[in-house]
């Protein structure tokens, strides 16, 4: 049966006796946003269970090739009632287009890009396809030749890999994916390519490679070369000489100082990936997907999919039948998803199908410590995720094995040496389990995101007209409300805090387990990653949080850790490492400045200055901003117009007009105001790159910040640096930006840089 007639064939319509879905108001907001079907003129005109129905019936067609009179009906029932229940969802993109046109249904793809003009270019052409249909990249630049090296095609020498990243990033910035999200991209190079200094360095200017996540591949050798702290070899990919010898911890210690810095590049260990590459005869695999969970072989996609770990307690105890089938079911999902699938490229699906990869994971873990009263810090938090992932992996194994038995192993298999029990058996899929951060399924499932910790029992939100809605964890709610110590000034007081810990009005017992973020050690998070990559078969994607005045040494010290315990890669984040990081709860800044013990006198205003207008794009249309200088030469005053905007953007740019022109002639200097302007975001960006605008406010620190230039007659290297303007508010929504699995996700609309 054709891909294209399965996508456009009839679906019956749902049994009357099938299980509504029990969506919150919220995750039925993202549903409307990004998943249900709209009509041209944008209506939606399909409600949640019909999704859920659409999703199973496709996906249940699948059966068709192995099995012509298979009871689809029977099976699509089956494959709908585990998500209406909320027990298991799949990737985003199963459910927006499974059953529609597009039929585009993996998440993650990984592409090769090989030392030429040609390979380069026809992985930015696939990139552009892929992102078009919805999934996000991953590319190793590994094998391009070093910056300055010579090319003997045309006598000239190399621009080096970062310059092509350059270029992925313009054309991913282009490109909106599916119509929901802009495309992701994770670059990886290895730790011994001979440009690696600049790769950990380029995000010190946060306005570089925006579109991408970096982390550095290291090897055992550089891992060994630094503990007796050695140098190492730097190879030319070109013809794999030795360029030089480096000293490891130097660079290791460049690549800590880097992520203190700015959360960025994250690290993966490479050799230790393909000691478990599935198909080491068929490649090595050099890269993952964006959030570093998936490691791929070139041309590789993956299907994703997470099982609700809330959903598996029954009467205080995890429901081990209950999950067991649970895994059985979406293994069968997830595998039929490879065949159903309507892949961007051939070159993608035969290499998908040769290896039949499946990533089940989980999420809702914290949710699961909660009700289990457990901490998450706690060595029983350790076991216990260690428990649920090896029955979890143990019984994906033996569902794919059945699998097999039915349908074949997977084709590369006969030369493979790999299994997790018995190498002998063969099996339907080479990997079945990975830990995804599961930003948005989550939301719609009413959980905790992947296997982090909650990240806050309570939240402030900002709605329309400046109305604050508290947002409090239902776990804590029932149990608080259950135990009488709930009231609306207890979450306003948690909301603010960031944490329950200390506060007396709460029982003892209850705030040993009811941990958030804040209150977790940087080892326990690797803790938790460590017990549960023990018994995944791909990665585990995690943020390892760090309270804002962590110290580089402690940073140094979790990677180290995250390495001897196992772990495939580690991505660290500082809190408010990035100047304008949207979520900071229970922060103010109590700092107080006293500039001199003089009086500031206000300048009187001449009755000519001499200034310039500098025309800035913005979301809100072009923004006109008129810098005047005194006789000095020092700036007086600022005005500014915008377009045909009006309304609130029109008035709030005037207001930072007129209080930026008073600070001028009051004495204050202009770099501090562009450092309080520069980089604030809002839900209506503009440009990319160096021409990157995110606000208003940012366009005007921008302008002043040319003006600056063009009087000095030289670049001021220090106001770019301050331009930290990656994480802002969401572009979607304008809400609560939070940094977690690897990622920025948005909890209010779903939204994620990351798919």
């Amino acid at each position: 049966m054709g891909k294209e007639a399965n996508q456009k064939k009839r679906i019956p319509g749902l049994p009357k006796s099938a299980t509504l879905p029990q969506f919150s108001d919220n995750a039925i907001t993202v549903l409307e946003r990004r998943y249900l079907k709209k009509n041209e003129a944008g209506e939606v005109v399909e409600e949640p269970k019909d999704m859920l129905w659409r999703v199973a019936w496709t996906i249940a067609e699948g059966e068709i090739p192995f099995e012509p009179k298979a009871d689809i009906k029977k099976l699509a029932v089956e494959f709908y009632e585990m998500m209406a229940c909320l027990e298991f969802l799949p990737n985003s993109p199963t459910l927006m287009n499974a059953g529609r046109e597009l039929g585009q249904l993996s998440a993650c793809f990984v592409l090769p890009i090989e030392d030429s003009m040609e390979s380069i270019f026809e992985a930015v052409k696939q990139t552009a396809l892929i992102h078009k249909s919805g999934g996000g990249t991953g590319f190793s630049f590994s094998r391009i030749r070093p910056s300055n090296d010579l090319v003997h095609s045309t006598s000239g020498i190399s621009s080096g890999p970062l310059s092509f990243m350059s270029v992925f990033d313009c054309a991913t910035e282009t490109i909106k994916q599916g119509g929901t999200r802009r495309g992701a991209n994770m670059a990886i190079l290895r730790v011994d390519h001979p440009d690696i200094m600049d790769f950990i360095k380029i995000k010190a200017d946060l306005t570089k490679l925006q579109n991408f996540n970096l982390s550095v591949a290291l090897t055992d050798e550089f891992m060994s070369a630094l503990k007796s702290d050695d140098d190492y070899d730097l190879l030319n990919p070109r013809n794999n000489e030795v360029i030089k010898r480096q000293n490891a911890r130097k660079v290791f210690k460049q690549i800590v100082k880097q992520a203190w810095l700015s959360g960025e590049p994250g690290i993966v260990f490479i050799d230790r990936i393909n000691a478990d590459n599935p198909t080491p005869q068929v490649g090595p695999i050099e890269s993952t997907n964006p959030c570093g969970e998936q490691p791929l072989l070139p041309h590789e996609s993956c299907n994703l999919g997470s099982i609700n770990l809330a959903r598996m307690v029954n009467d205080g105890k995890i429901d081990y039948d209950k999950l067991g089938k649970t895994v059985s079911t979406a293994v069968h999902f997830l595998d039929n998803v490879v065949d159903i699938n309507n892949y961007p490229l051939p070159v993608i699906e035969e290499q998908t199908k040769a290896n039949r990869k499946i990533g089940l994971g989980v999420m809702g873990f914290a949710d699961l410590l909660l009700l289990l009263e457990t901490p998450y810090s706690s060595q029983q938090a350790r076991d216990l995720a260690a428990e649920i992932m090896a029955f979890v992996d143990r019984t994906a194994y033996n569902a794919s094995i059945e699998l097999a038995e039915k349908r074949g192993p997977f084709p590369n298999f006969p030369e493979s040496t790999y299994g997790t029990e018995n190498p002998t058996v063969p099996i339907r899929n080479a990997t079945r389990t990975t830990i995804a951060p599961t930003g948005t399924i989550s939301i719609l499932a009413g959980c905790s995101s992947g296997v982090e910790p909650i990240f806050a029992l309570a939240f402030l939100r900002r709605v329309m007209d400046d109305d604050e809605l508290f947002e409090i964890n239902p776990i804590f709610e029932s149990v608080a409300r259950k135990n009488n110590f709930f009231s609306h000034a207890l979450v306003k007081k948690i909301a603010h805090n960031g944490s329950c810990h200390n506060l007396d009005e709460i029982p003892e017992k209850f705030r040993l387990f009811f941990e958030s973020a804040h209150d977790i050690t940087p080892n326990d998070h690797i803790e938790i990653q460590s017990a549960f990559q023990k018994y995944t078969n791909n990665a585990v994607s995690k943020t390892i949080n760090f309270a804002h005045d962590a110290t580089i040494e402690q940073v140094e010290k979790a990677y180290l850790m995250a390495y001897e315990k196992g772990c495939k890669g580690v991505t660290i984040y500082r809190d408010g490492c990035r100047e304008n990081q949207v979520l900071n709860i229970g922060k103010t800044d109590t700092k107080q400045v006293t500039v001199g013990t003089e009086k500031p006198t206000k300048r009187d205003r001449p009755q000519a200055l001499v200034g310039r207008t500098y025309q800035m794009s913005t979301g809100c249309g072009p923004l006109y901003v008129t810098i005047n200088d005194d006789e000095k030469g020092l700036t007086f005053e600022l005005f500014n117009t915008i377009g045909k905007a009006g309304g609130c953007a029109a008035s709030q740019s005037e207001a930072i007009g007129r209080l930026v022109s008073l600070a001028w002639r009051s004495g204050q200097q202009p770099e501090p105001i562009i450092k309080q302007l520069i980089g604030i975001s809002c839900h209506k960006p503009s440009g990319f790159g160096e021409n990157r605008v995110t606000s208003c406010a940012d366009a005007i620190a921008q302008a002043i910040r040319h003006h600056i230039e063009k009087n000095n007659g030289k670049r001021n290297q220090a106001l770019h640096e301050e331009n930290n303007m990656a994480f802002g508010a969401c572009p979607e929504c304008g809400g609560v930006v939070e940094h977690e699995g690897g990622c920025m996700v948005c909890h209010t609309c779903g939204y994620s840089e990351c798919a």
